[in-house]
């Protein structure tokens, strides 16, 4: 697995501020008040709402959001990373994990990407240091991950990250006012193994989260 970079006093820290995971394809590091216009346009463009929940409705509802992902990982219930390619300095999609049970022995997670970086690698490469770090600094036991059925791009790289599919949840997302089942995915952080650079090659699309 690739190293993660801890630039903060301790692994505690983390309620603190978020360290930097860094790997040669992406950076992953706490959400930052810059980030609202790319983020603001991405979550509008047709490919990534069609899977999403409703984002904030305007810019500073998107910057009070990310001042709230700062207060919730303070209190120790969330964590939400920003999505950086090499070579950029502007997040270009979200990881968000969510504390299910107490002390994040169980966490949802939620994501959306930039669709111009589908096939490039980058989703698998990010998502296996988000999972280390969910098991090594959070002590993360089972990552829960929810995508609707149709989600053909994100159900295949759920499976290609190693999470196997337990079940289908009905009625369970709405999309233009219809109900659409979703696929409930789970990782045993015990079980992770980084994902070898010949499996990279996926074409990610944004995950359904719990908002």
């Amino acid at each position: 697995m690739a190293a993660l970079e801890m630039t903060s006093p301790g692994l505690s820290s983390w309620r603190d501020q978020l360290p930097p995971l860094v790997n040669d394809q992406v950076t992953l590091r706490e959400l930052q008040r810059s980030d609202v216009g790319r983020l603001y346009d991405m979550v509008r463009r047709p490919e990534v709402a069609h899977y999403t929940w409703p984002p904030p409705p305007t810019m500073d509802a998107l910057e009070q959001f990310i001042e709230w992902t700062w207060s919730e990982r303070a209190n120790g219930k969330y964590v939400g990373f920003g999505i950086v390619p090499a070579h950029s300095t502007v997040a270009a999609g979200v990881f968000e994990l969510r504390q299910l049970q107490p002390n994040f022995f169980r966490a949802e997670l939620g994501f959306f990407i930039d669709p111009s970086l589908h096939g490039t690698g980058l989703f698998t490469s990010a998502a296996s240091l988000l999972v280390g770090f969910a098991r090594d600094v959070l002590g993360v036991h089972r990552i829960e991950a929810r995508t609707s059925i149709d989600n053909v791009r994100g159900n295949a790289a759920l499976r290609k990250l190693g999470a196997r599919r337990e079940g289908v949840l009905r009625a369970a997302f709405v999309r233009e006012g219809r109900f659409v089942d979703q696929r409930l995915w789970a990782i045993l952080t015990r079980e992770f193994q980084d994902v070898p650079a010949s499996r990279r090659m996926e074409r990610a699309t944004p995950i359904e989260g719990s908002r």
